[in-house]
């Protein structure tokens, strides 16, 4: 539909509208959520939808919820036509096929209805503490052979109708899970938060009126489509490669290829990893709309980053992987670990990209750790959960250093050592940068950070979710890798090293060292600035020893002119 039928204003106007509706619901849901994952941890996204299931706008949230909402959205109305819809319905679902690949995601999605006809939908998804399984927290991934094992699978169903719960329904879920308190929580905090976005949306209708609502809706879709061809016809026609290797999917087992080919040609571009290696009997494969959430967001930071994600923008990129590969695994292949996945699939995009735009790509991140430690408290003779994310630097880039402890790719953030001590009977003993650990070169890579957990509790299971002990995070363009991270028992007494996927069961005392890895750096180490240098000796990210061991000879000179502190 011609952008000549609407005016800019008024097209702004609507836009900015839908986009108020979709932060605002995020913020809701964080302001009401019962979990430390969802309400500080930001592990949620939101989005709006126009009546046909078409994403019109998203929350500045999770990408790999997002990715997946579009699909989630058409599999609920696959199961749920309009006419078996009512006001005050949402309809539930985290079946790892239809959702972001794990059952830990659970989606709502809420039909808006006004004067009788559904005119659009919200959906919110929001990383339960635990679905139930093997193990708390829903993520082991050694000995998982099979998503029967990974806990509660939940295909769509109506788990809220006219605004009321479904008590049946929830009693079958809350009755499966080892957190119900914070699970009904954060369950009930996405149903109100949708009611919120809904009675916005109905707000933004009655004011401009459906009719120019829904033309908008047309001119913002096509409009995203156009300006994201033009970025791709931007790249030179060709196919660009890259391959990296996981550790592994546990102990004592092969490592993962991770391989992607990525093909531009005149405005559209296709993501195929079916060179990877095939699924594995482990709870870490990523189902093909992970697969494809997050090689979206790869295409799109590189290609146009600073337009809105949305379904127009996503019509020109085609996603694949053979059926049967890690990458889109088949049906019950278990998943519970794959958000480790996200980093790794835009890693590989990252190395392709580096042949195309150079000045766009950075050295590998380094990775993240998702440990969850779970057991009956002690104290109060119930279970708990801490579920935690530790998260450390960017790679170098083309024009900077790596930045340090940010979230790379998910755009979660890290959870505050004091809920976590408030919240669970653990101790954070340390947590801090590692030094040395950042890849050199002209920009170097963030650092690795280091986090001490002591367990108070008599016992607990302790599930590691994290990569990178093997093969180290990359540097681009004569930059270095960064450091290999590793994760040891007990430090200041046997120090044992520890898989990154492992499982174990730990005990009072018990005190378990995440040292995450380095990421990589950027260009030719001969070629960094020595102030720069001088910097970092200051901040601590690299020691003396370090810079006059294993740095170049012409590093090594420039930062023998520097005064040392």
């Amino acid at each position: 539909m011609s952008e000549r039928e609407m005016d800019a204003l008024t097209l702004t106007v609507i836009w900015n509208g839908i986009m108020s509706i979709a932060e605002e619901l995020g913020i809701t849901l964080r302001h009401t959520a019962f979990s430390e994952g969802v309400r500080e941890g930001d592990d949620f996204s939101t989005a709006i939808f126009d009546r046909n299931g078409r994403m019109i706008a998203q929350g500045n949230f999770s990408p790999g919820h997002l990715g997946s909402m579009p699909f989630v959205a058409q599999h609920v109305r696959d199961y749920f036509p309009e006419e078996n819809l009512s006001p005050g319905d949402a309809i539930a679902l985290n079946d790892s096929f239809m959702g972001s690949g794990h059952f830990p995601d659970v989606f709502q999605v809420m039909p808006v209805f006004l004067d009788g006809s559904i005119i659009g939908y919200v959906a919110t998804s929001a990383h339960q503490v635990d679905m139930g399984g093997a193990a708390p927290g829903s993520q082991k991934v050694h000995g998982v052979t099979e998503s029967y094992q990974e806990g509660l699978r939940i295909l769509p169903v109506k788990m809220v109708r006219s605004g009321e719960f479904d008590e049946d329904i929830l009693r079958i879920i809350l009755g499966n899970v080892r957190m119900p308190d914070k699970v009904r929580g954060d369950l009930a905090a996405q149903h109100g938060a949708n009611l919120t976005a809904a009675e916005r949306l109905c707000e933004l209708h009655r004011d401009h009126g459906t009719e120019l609502v829904e033309r908008a809706h047309d001119i913002i879709l096509d409009r995203t489509e156009a300006h994201m061809r033009d970025a791709l016809a931007k790249v030179p026609n060709g196919t660009y490669s890259f391959e990296d290797f996981m550790d592994d999917y546990g102990t004592d087992t092969d490592p993962i290829k991770v391989a992607v080919d990525i093909t531009f040609e005149d405005g559209s571009v296709t993501l195929d990893f079916s060179r990877s290696s095939d699924h594995v009997p482990a709870a870490i494969n990523s189902y093909i709309n992970y697969t494809r959430a997050y090689a979206v967001f790869g295409i799109k930071v590189f290609c146009d980053a600073n337009f809105p994600q949305n379904a127009g923008g996503m019509r020109p990129i085609t996603v694949t992987a053979r059926e049967g590969s890690f990458f889109n695994p088949a049906f019950p292949a278990p998943s519970g670990g794959r958000a480790i996945l996200q980093i790794r699939i835009f890693d590989a995009i990252n190395g392709a990209m580096a042949k195309a735009m150079p000045e766009r790509a950075m050295g590998a991140f380094s990775h993240w750790s998702n440990p969850n430690i779970g057991g009956i408290d002690d104290r109060t003779g119930r279970p708990f959960i801490a579920y935690d994310v530790i998260l450390a630097g960017y790679g170098g880039r083309a024009d900077s250093d790596g930045a340090e402890a940010m979230s790379p790719v998910m755009n979660c953030s890290n959870i505050p050592v004091e809920v976590h001590e408030t919240n669970n009977p653990i101790r954070v003993q340390r947590m801090e940068f590692i030094p040395d650990t950042g890849g050199a070169g002209k920009h170097r890579g963030g650092c690795g950070v280091r986090k001490d957990i002591e367990l108070l509790n008599s016992r607990a299971t302790l599930s590691l979710l994290g990569d990178r002990h093997k093969y180290q995070p990359y540097g681009l363009f004569g930059g270095e890798p960064g450091a290999l991270g590793t994760t040891i028992l007990n430090p200041h007494r046997n120090a044992e090293p520890l898989g990154s996927k492992e499982i174990r069961e730990i005990q009072k005392g018990d005190v378990v060292s995440i040292r995450l890895s380095g990421a990589g750096g950027y260009g030719n180490a001969e070629e960094r600035d020595p102030l720069a240098i001088q910097n970092d000796l200051m901040d601590g990210y690299i020691s003396a020893a370090d810079e006059f061991d294993h740095v170049s000879d012409v590093m090594v000179a420039q930062s023998a002119k520097i005064k040392l502190p």
